[in-house]
């Protein structure tokens, strides 16, 4: 960001500072163990709650910081900049907790969300299934009641903090088919829970340092209290309240992206020569930086004043689907431009920029598939 932003102020920035030097100090010097095991080391969500950003829009009555939105845009741009993708922390306290911090019950979010803010706790939140991905309503995962339990059984896929999670918010059936029979239930597992079971961690195209799981329920037993909401049937509602933040969230992170590879591929082609002068001194590569220089300015501008709404209470799931789907889309578009400029450099691993370009593809399809979010902005025409 070549300015700071207008929801930006003195105490974001500190905390700012605050992140990227925990990122420094703490979570790039395993970057390569996390890559060769495809997740993160536990020990650096503890670490991330003593340092004390975890959970800093939680509200400090269950152990978070008290802040907004905006803490959170904070913690996800300097990740990206920093260049870690292992770190779950978009799904564990950018999304997972809001939904504790919405619809649990208050006995619950005293038990849960400090533990969560402490980084004791890893949250995760299970929506995927093998058959189903952005149609949500076509979910399978049962939750039967039987007496003060509901038993679960299901599998779910391409589960973020899968491998690691102490609590997964799982979307299940609880009655008819479509929306109205969903629910969403809090179980607290770990390795030895009867009837759950932590899949294979995925390989993936990109951010292989981050933990992706399969998760499988085989009369999973779950007190009947963990539903969350008052009444069995909410599940699929609350999913749609909560997804416009998520769908934020992916906008930050595609936007920190897309100023990385351009801010890095500034300085590259700085440095590097070619026919005798600096990359940078050739009309191609000044008009294409320009143009994604342009672009990320573009995104920025529409960023900040969803996240600015958005701490206001005033963002829109219209306006939520069209940052998710614009932003991601030009991230991709940007990173492929940048690694050009890199030439056969780029295509190296130990270039950033080629990470950035694997990393950021999946931006386009998880929160919702990019084609949903153009119909769900079309519905709204």
């Amino acid at each position: 960001m070549s300015a700071r932003s207008r929801w930006s102020d003195d105490d974001l920035e500190d905390v700012r500072h605050l992140v990227a030097t925990y990122f420094a100090k703490d979570v790039l010097p395993s970057a390569a163990r996390h890559l060769e095991q495809g997740h993160p080391d536990r020990e650096l969500y503890r670490r991330a709650g003593e340092v004390g950003i975890l959970g800093m829009s939680v509200p400090a009555a269950y152990g978070g910081g008290g802040g907004t939105f905006a803490h959170e845009a904070v913690l996800i741009e300097e990740q990206v900049r920093a260049g870690d993708v292992s770190m779950g922390f978009a799904v564990d306290v950018g999304i997972a907790a809001h939904y504790l911090a919405a619809y649990a019950t208050e006995e619950q979010k005293l038990r849960w969300l400090p533990e969560v803010c402490r980084g004791e706790s890893v949250l995760s939140i299970a929506m995927t299934e093998p058959g189903t991905g952005s149609d949500l309503q076509a979910i399978t995962t049962r939750a039967v009641r039987e007496g003060e339990e509901y038993v679960i059984s299901g599998a779910k896929t391409f589960i973020s903090n899968g491998h690691l999670c102490d609590l997964v918010i799982i979307a299940a059936r609880t009655g008819e088919a479509g929306a109205a029979g969903i629910s969403l239930i809090v179980a607290e597992v770990d390795d030895d829970t009867p009837g759950f079971t932590r899949g294979r961690i995925l390989g993936k195209m990109g951010q292989k340092g981050q933990d992706t799981a399969e998760l499988f329920f085989d009369g999973l037993r779950v007190p009947a209290g963990n539903l969350l909401g008052p009444t069995e049937g909410q599940g699929f509602y609350q999913l749609m309240e909560q997804l416009p933040q998520e769908r934020l969230i992916t906008a930050v992170i595609a936007q920190a992206s897309i100023e990385s590879a351009v801010a890095k591929t500034i300085d590259y082609t700085k440095e590097r020569h070619a026919f005798g002068k600096p990359l940078l001194a050739l009309q191609n590569t000044r008009f294409e930086l320009a143009e994604c220089a342009t672009i990320s300015r573009v995104c920025r501008t529409f960023l900040d004043d969803c996240i600015e709404k958005h701490v206001a209470g005033q963002l829109d799931a219209t306006t939520a689907s069209m940052a998710k789907y614009w932003i991601s889309d030009q991230a991709t578009i940007v990173a492929d431009r940048c690694l050009q400029l890199f030439g056969g450099y780029g295509y190296m691993d130990e270039y950033p920029i080629s990470h950035i370009y694997t990393d950021v593809r999946v931006l386009r399809i998880l929160a919702g598939a990019n084609e949903v979010m153009k119909e769900l902005i079309a519905r709204s025409l």
